[in-house]
This record gives structure tokens, sequence and C-alpha cells, in this order.
């Protein structure tokens, strides 16, 4: 099954379900669920999350009692910019510098609150959350299809600041976790952890994580979209 058929069917799953929380439709988005913050819970008790001091965090709503958690434990929390469409792609959100958390943490306060900071000004990142429509028990995560979130990391080993061990995490409702074969690119960035409001799953089978970016998989019209990528090459 191709990944957008795999979208298009949990989409209408959480929505037929009840499942799907504000903002709707779940359709064409990261999916809001039902439980987000008890996941968020369960992954703030993880060790990885424990011993990370930067979390590099996707800015959708159901990673949004992450973000939180991170801020309000001292951790600094590092979003890319919508589309990586300026030379400095990342906002830096400092629990030293922001003064009102919750504010601070939504897509709209974040852009107020953070400091935008390229990579080359970025410490090495411990931990990396991301928002999923869908994963696999086996770590192939499935995306709304724009691929910005697996080009992050592959511009993030650029640099140096992730690598193979740089745990990777996200949080889904238990009907986007589907046991089924899907597709995956050299982009695709496998997940260590799958944090449901019922339980964490640790993938166990070692994929490898991209090394570099992947120039041939880019268009020109994308390269010239992202500063730092018309830069690096």
């Amino acid at each position: 099954m191709d990944k957008q058929e795999v979208r298009e069917r949990i989409w209408d799953e959480l929505e037929a379900s009840g499942a799907a929380r504000f903002p709707y439709p779940p359709h064409g988005r990261i999916p809001n669920f039902a439980g987000a913050a008890e996941a968020a819970d369960r992954l703030v008790e993880r060790d990885a999350w424990q011993a990370a001091d930067a979390i590099k965090a996707n800015p959708d709503s159901p990673q949004l009692p992450v973000r939180r958690a991170a801020l309000r434990q001292g951790k600094t929390v590092y979003m890319a910019v919508p589309r990586l469409r300026d030379g400095r792609c990342f906002l830096r959100l400092d629990p030293a510098e922001v003064d009102d958390i919750d504010q601070a943490t939504t897509v709209g306060g974040s852009s107020e609150a953070g400091v935008q900071v390229g990579p080359d000004e970025m410490p090495p990142i411990d931990l990396i959350v991301s928002g999923s429509v869908a994963v696999t028990p086996d770590g192939v995560r499935v995306g709304k299809g724009e691929g910005y979130s697996d080009l992050e990391f592959a511009l993030l080993r650029e640099f140096g600041l992730v690598d193979d061990s740089t745990t990777t995490a996200t949080s889904v409702h238990e009907l986007q976790v589907v046991d089924e074969e899907i597709p995956t690119g050299a982009h695709d960035v496998p997940m260590d952890l799958i944090v449901t409001p019922e339980q964490v799953r640790a993938v166990e089978t070692a994929r490898p994580k991209p090394e570099a970016i992947i120039w041939d998989d880019l268009s020109e019209e994308r390269i010239e979209e992202i500063p730092v990528l018309d830069r690096l090459r």
C-alpha cells in the first residue's frame, strides 16, 4: 500500500471513530487525537527524554503537550520555521527566555517567543519528536506528504547535530499504528519510540537513519526555495 492510501485511510478512521480532535478535519494535516496529553506523559518517562537537554519538535497540535512538557522541565526546544523558508530556519524556545510557556508553545506564539537561529548556531540535538499520520511497529513513519520533517533531519546531520544514536520518537493514537508494508525512501527517518496514550513501543529493528542530504531526491525548485539548502549546495 502506498503512503497516500495509508494517509487517507487513517484520516478517515480518526474522523469516523471520534478520535480526531481540533483542528478539523484531520485530513491533510498531522492529525490531533484524543489522548495526546497522555501520550506525552508516557514519553517524558523514558530515559531518552530525561537525558535530553535539546529537543527538536514539530509544531503540530498533537505534540503541543510534548513541547510544553519540555520547556517546563528546563529543556530547550527547537522547531523548524514553516517550509524552512528562512536562512535561520529554526526557532529556539529556551525556557530561560520564555515568559508564558503555554502561549510560546503554540504555532502562533512560537513565532513571537522563539529566537530564529541557523543550524550553525545550534547545539547537538538529543531527541527528535515528530508528528505522524501513521507509523508501523517497526518504525516506518508516514507524514502528511511534504517531506520537511525528514529533510530537517538530513539537514541537521549535514551540520553534525544528529547521528544514528539520536533518538527519534513520535506520539500517535493507537489507530495510527498500522501493521503493513509501507515503501520508504532514502530521506525517510525511522522512529525509535512510538508513543500512544496506552503504551510505548521501543522499535528493536535498527533501520539506518539518513546520513546526509540526498541531493538527487530534491528538485531544483525545492533547493532554491530553502536558503540553507541553496547555500550548502
